[in-house]
């Protein structure tokens, strides 16, 4: 790997931090507002992308903030496993900031500046996750995320959205503060690092099983946002949220940063040898196996769209988890693309969520018969968006799905595979019934008949990632090769 000093790294981070200055101050003139955020948006993606061919020939960008401690600076560094999880979050942001101004707009929502301007920061601290080069500055960079959406949570600024935001910050700060910081404090005392490195920091070092073991479980438990049980209460908490919120930042940046954490520590501090070694890797899956399902189950009995999906979200991203635990090629793989085909899925159908609330202000599941005759198109996306979600092809998370089993198959475990098969069942079995209610089910209100297709802003977006998840069926080139390379092929 060649490493290249520059500063379009932290370009990337800030871009977006800067742009909501401009947003705050332009209160008054809601247009000029929400292009500054376009601008930043479009800026994001743009030097995502230009930093891509470079990773892809095996570079890595590297920009240092700050000297902090003795071999612990504040650092960036783009390499394979931040670009895949950047190329994807700063691509959605902009269908996400869209669908935003259709949504916001069309419910004449208070406080539009300041929720534009906190997803703003919100988003440089997602790319600033992405691109950390050691734990410490994804650590700061993790809080800030966390207090950034504190914000967007309490949105509604009613008893129950307090109540969530209260649940939000104990959960997240409360674990990473008591959980995560004491953890790095060890990792830093015995290997003198806390750089991300190919193969882990922690092999070769004093630390006995029973520390590693410590370790790894403040780690998996102090990195909440990736809804692990039973640290994952926020999450259908935090649904109070307007929906692209919960699309975005519950749907793809604040849980999947808390994912993203994760697989960092397990690839690039323990390292996938040690893991099996110790025998770590199983454990680790058995124990995300009982969110998946347990998850799964809750998710059927959730009669609120929002939460059904928020409790779907909480056992799709122990899947991500559990392909990493695999420590197997395939399982690895699946594991990390599952970030990208669980995105582009799950962000479908919480848009179209929200489509359906501003179309007809249902929250609810059992009033929404007959809604997909008059609602056609955002149907139609919550359907492919639930094929991708299931696994099944021709879209992406069937390729996310296929190396997972892949993987549990190489490494003959067959619990996991059960797994894998149940836990599929049990999606189709929560997501084809609200489609089914939608398009063949009497509706039960004469209003239904009044029902329109939600404005173009909320339409067009939840109609590019619906058929996104069908193309990266059939394109998912460039995501692959990110995580070859990522697990050093």
């Amino acid at each position: 790997m060649e490493n290249i000093s520059s500063v379009w790294p932290l370009a990337a981070v800030v871009i977006s931090l800067t742009a909501a200055i401009p947003i705050l101050l332009s209160e008054r003139r809601p247009n000029l507002r929400e292009g500054w955020t376009l601008l930043a948006g479009l800026g994001k993606l743009s030097i995502v992308a230009a930093l891509l061919p470079g990773v892809m020939a095996g570079k890595r960008y590297v920009f240092t903030i700050a000297e902090v401690l003795p071999g612990v600076p504040i650092q960036l560094r783009v390499d394979a496993m931040g670009m895949f999880f950047a190329l994807v979050a700063s691509f959605l942001w902009i269908f996400t900031s869209l669908y935003s101004i259709g949504y916001m707009r069309t419910l004449r929502e208070h406080d539009q500046t300041r929720y534009f301007a906190s997803f703003a920061v919100a988003i440089s601290a997602t790319i600033g996750v992405a691109f950390s080069a050691n734990l410490l500055t994804l650590y700061l960079f993790y809080e800030m995320l966390s207090l950034s959406t504190y914000p967007l949570v309490t949105h509604e600024r009613n008893a129950d959205s307090r109540a969530s935001g209260r649940k939000y910050l104990t959960y997240i700060l409360g674990t990473s503060i008591g959980l995560v910081l004491p953890a790095m404090l060890i990792v830093y005392a015995a290997a003198g690092t806390l750089d991300f490195t190919t193969g882990g920091i922690l092999a070769g070092t004093t630390l006995s099983p029973a520390t590693l073991a410590l370790l790894l479980i403040l780690f998996v438990a102090g990195f909440a946002k990736a809804g692990v049980m039973p640290f994952h209460a926020w999450l259908p908490a935090a649904m109070v949220a307007p929906t692209p919120v919960s699309s975005f930042l519950h749907g793809v940046a604040v849980v999947k940063v808390g994912v993203f954490s994760i697989l960092r520590v397990i690839f690039d501090i323990f390292g996938p040898d040690l893991l099996r070694d110790l025998n770590y890797g199983v454990v680790l899956t058995y124990f995300v196996s009982i969110t998946i399902l347990s998850a799964s189950l809750i998710a059927l009995t959730q009669d609120n769209l929002k939460r059904r999906l928020a409790y779907s979200t909480v056992a799709q991203l122990s899947y991500m988890i559990l392909g990493a635990g695999m420590l197997t090629a395939a399982g690895m793989t699946g594991g990390l693309l599952h970030i990208a085909m669980h995105a582009f899925g799950k962000i479908t159908l919480f848009f179209c969520a929200g489509a359906i609330y501003v179309a007809s202000h249902k929250k609810y599941i059992s009033e929404m018969d007959g809604l997909g005759r008059r609602m056609p198109i955002t149907y139609a996306a919550f359907f492919l968006g639930s094929m991708s979600i299931i696994g099944l092809p021709p879209f992406g998370g069937f390729i996310s799905k296929w190396k997972l089993v892949v993987g549990a198959a190489e490494g003959g475990q067959m619990v996991i595979l059960t797994v894998l098969l149940v836990s599929s069942l049990l999606n189709a079995a929560y997501f084809l019934p609200i489609v089914y209610r939608g398009f063949f089910m009497p509706p039960r209100e004469a209003s239904v008949a009044q029902v329109r297709e939600a404005p173009a802003f909320c339409l067009v977006p939840l109609c590019v990632t619906a058929l996104g998840s069908m193309a990266l069926f059939f394109y998912p080139d460039i995501f692959l090769r990110l995580a070859h390379l990522a697990l050093g092929e």
